[in-house]
This record gives structure tokens, sequence and C-alpha cells, in this order.
């Protein structure tokens, strides 16, 4: 039987003899990977990194294991058992996927208070850091946070209210003129209809909902306990935020105490990456939701729509709701115009409310989400289709969130790989622990080493709250001591 190594006239020797001048006359490209990545950094939809050019082919060769040269078989019997192990890989990731969908449908109920909770604390965290950073104490600085929560929205909805009841008036007499002009349009038509068949119309619409009692009486009823839980996941929304913001910066030193040095430092700087994108998300949503407000209100305004301000007020609230939000606002908008103005101005408005959302979700969404959460455009759209195909519109509203949240774990898993290929040195990668996204005071320290949960400050040596006391004055920076455990792992180190 022929082997490798006498298939050959020349012999095994020549081979290795053939393998060294290869290796010399194709250096390793690590040094030009590291820069070409360092210059891509910022770019994540950057041309590949490094050209396939003579250096590079010249490397795929130089690796190739020698007992496979002049054996085409053998190297394609290699590619086929390794494209059999991806697909079983695959198949086994789709199977977990679907299980936890699975699993997901018994639990979604308490897991959505959390997630909304997760997601508003990335706008009130700040906040509550600030007041703690300038004495507040732990609790007083997120019940201060949450009460401030409330009398915005409260105060929003106070001032909303005495336009309401001053317009709604007006708004009731506008519409009984309104029919009375559509029963004199009847009347005065070419048309062969009789103001009587007109009210025989509506009496037969009357006695079918009288005829649909029960069933409207269920939809009330399904109504009122749809508001009910509504109302129990606010709460529980609410008191989990507080916790949030109140205690979140322990629970990284928390889970670091039962996953271990070797994992501890992965856990940190993906959750605070994590923390990170999912601020980028809320912060880029309201600002889609204040332009969208804003050109609305001021196209109303412009068109004397009543109400205008209090249009623009409810289009910015129902931006952070996908699809349904923006639906229902333009359809009240365009009802005021109709009833007040007119059929012509309230053609007007529908005009200047599908023009202003297209431009919004087809043009300045995409863009703003896909720059803040590190998306390529296409992948927000398609996320959000898939997620408003599964989950109706909770999921059109977490699916951004969601993707960005697996990009960012997908990101930094080719991050190390590369990191242990040598492909990358340490200096290229830009950790995130010890900045403003997970720091203590929310701010750095002008050497750039930022604070974080594992430093030490005055407030949490104090033990009247439940923290645990220390004795050490500050421990050495997060940012130091993931850099050091990048350059341990780093072959170019």
């Amino acid at each position: 039987m022929t082997t490798p190594e006498n298939h050959s006239p020349h012999g095994a020797g020549q081979h290795s003899g053939q393998d060294a001048a290869q290796r010399a006359q194709y250096p390793s490209a690590l040094e030009d990977n590291a820069v070409n990545r360092k210059a891509d950094a910022k770019n994540p939809y950057a041309a590949p990194l490094v050209s396939p050019d003579e250096s590079q082919l010249g490397a795929e060769v130089a690796t190739a294991d020698p007992a496979d040269r002049d054996n085409k078989s053998a190297v394609l019997a290699k590619d086929f058992r390794s494209m059999a192990k991806i697909s079983v890989c695959f198949i086994l990731i789709a199977a977990g996927l679907g299980l936890a969908g699975f699993l997901l449908r018994f639990i979604w109920v308490g897991l959505l208070p959390v997630i909304l909770a997760i997601l508003v604390s990335t706008v009130l965290y700040p906040v509550t850091a600030w007041l703690r950073s300038v004495g507040f104490p732990r609790t007083l600085a997120a019940v201060t946070t949450l009460l401030g929560l409330v009398v915005i929205f409260g105060g929003i909805f106070a001032a909303m209210a005495p336009m309401v009841t001053a317009q709604s008036k007006v708004l009731i007499n506008e519409a009984e003129a309104g029919i009375m002009q559509l029963t004199k349009m009847v009347n005065d038509s070419p048309l062969d209809i009789e103001v009587d068949q007109l009210q025989s119309v509506f009496q037969d619409i009357v006695s079918f909902a009288k005829g649909q009692a029960s069933t409207i009486a269920t939809g009330v009823l399904s109504g009122v306990s749809m508001a009910s839980s509504i109302a129990v996941a606010t709460v529980i929304m609410l008191f989990i935020t507080f916790f949030i913001i109140k205690d979140g910066d322990r629970f990284l030193p928390w889970l670091r105490k039962y996953t271990g040095n070797s994992a501890a430092w992965h856990i940190t700087e993906l959750t605070s990456r994590m923390w990170k994108t999912l601020s980028g998300f809320i912060q880029a949503q309201a600002v889609v939701a204040l332009v969208d407000a804003v050109f609305i209100g001021l196209g109303l305004w412009a068109l004397q729509v009543p109400l205008a301000l209090v249009i623009a007020v409810i289009t910015f609230f129902a931006g952070f709701i996908p699809i349904i939000g923006a639906v229902t606002a333009g359809a009240l908008a365009v009802i005021i115009a109709l009833v007040s103005n007119g059929l012509t101005n309230a053609l007007l408005a529908l005009a200047l409310i599908i023009i202003v959302q297209q431009v919004e979700s087809n043009v300045l969404q995409p863009i703003l989400q896909s720059r803040a959460m590190g998306l390529h455009a296409a992948i927000v759209l398609l996320s959000i289709t898939v997620g408003s195909t599964l989950a109706g519109i909770v999921g059109a509203f977490l699916a951004v969130p969601v993707a960005a949240t697996i990009a960012v774990v997908l990101r930094y898993h080719a991050e190390m790989a590369a990191l242990r290929a040598g492909e990358v040195s340490p200096d290229d990668i830009e950790v995130v622990t010890g900045s403003k996204a997970m720091s203590k005071n929310g701010k750095e320290d002008k050497d750039g080493k930022g604070t974080d949960a594992d430093n030490t400050d005055p407030e949490a040596e104090r033990t009247d709250e439940g923290g645990d006391s220390t004795n050490n004055p500050r421990e050495e920076s997060p940012r130091e001591k993931v850099k050091q455990l990048f350059a341990a792992m780093s072959p170019l180190t």
C-alpha cells in the first residue's frame, strides 16, 4: 500500500526541507493582521481584514499537514469531516433554541417584567449613580430616581388634562355638527337614499350590538383582566427596577464569587458590553420617538389641528411601542383633524404622518440603532420582522435589543478567538469594564482607569445597608486586570 511518505519519489526528507523553506519564504502575517484589525476596529462593516495575497496563500500551504501532501483525497476527507461536525453543531444549536423557545412560553409572563425593568434601568441607573456620587445613600438615590420618574410622567399628563378637557367639548360639538352635515349631504345627494334609510342602518347597528351583549360583556371582562395584568406587571417591573438601580453594581461581584477567576473576568467584560448596548438602544429609540413627535406636532400645528401638543406627546410615548404605537397615534390625529377641520385637512394630516413615519422607520431608526448597537441596518429590519412574527408587538419591541445582545456575545467570542490565535494583541481590544457603562459613580478617572464594583468607595464600606465592609483602600482597576488577562492569553506577548 502506498503511503504518503513514499508516494512521492522525493521522499519524506525533501518534504521536510520544502516545509522549512516555505515557512521561511512565507512568514507569519500576525503583525499585518494586528495592524489591519486595529485600523478597522471602528468599522464593523469594513472589507476583509487581510486580503488573500501571496503571503497568506503561502501561509496556508505552510500550515498544511505534511502527511496530506500529494494526497488530495485525504484533504477532502478532512474537510468533509469538519463540515459534518459543524452541521451537527448547528443542528444541536437549533434544537436547543427550539427547546428554549418552548420553555419560554411557560415563564414569559414572569420574565417580561424583568426584561422591561432591565431596559428601564439602563436609563435610570446613570441618574442614580450621579446622586450617589454627590452623597446620596443607595436607597435614597434609588427612591429619588423612581419618584422623579413618576413626577415627570405625572406632570406631563397633568399638563395635558386641562387642554384635553377644554377641547373635548368643542370636539364633541363639532362631531355632532359633522353628523348633521352628513345627514344633509344624504338628503341633497342625487342618490336615492332617504334619511329614514340612514336611521334604519343606525338602528340595525344598535340591534346587532344588543344581540352581541354577551360577547361584548366577555370582551369587557377580558379587557379588565388584561388591564389588571398590565397593572401587576408594571408594579413588578418598578420593584425590580428599584433593586437594579440600587444594587446593580453589587451583582457582578456576587456572581464572580461563584464562577471562579477563570470565568469571572469574561462575565464582567461581557455583561458590561451588553449593558452598554442596551443603553444605546433606549437612547436611539428615544431620539427616534422625539423626532416623530416634533415633526408631527409641528405639522399638525401648521394645519391648525386641535390638541396638536397633546398628540405630539402621545406620539412620543407611542414611539416606544412598535407598529401599533405609531398607528394608534396617527389614527387619533387624523380623526381629530377630520372632526374639527374637515376631510381635506384630515387627508393632509394623514399624508404628513405617513411621510414622517416612513422616513423614521425606513431611514432614521435603522441608522441610529445600527450605530448605537453595532448592527447593520438590514439586521435591524430583519430582527424586527422576525420578532413581530414570533411574538407580536412585544416581540417587535424586544427584537432589536435581543439581536444586539446576541451580536455582542458573538463579537466577543470572535475577539477572544482572534486573541488566542495571535491575530490581534491585547491593545487592539477595546475594554469596556471599568468605563461609564457599569461604573459605580458614572465617570472615569483622568488616566483612563474607570471605577467598578471591584473598587471600594466610602459607601461600600458601610454595613448598615447590607453591603460588605472592606479594609482595602483601593484595588487594581478592573480595566488593568482585564488587560493583564488579555496579555496572558495572547501569543503575541
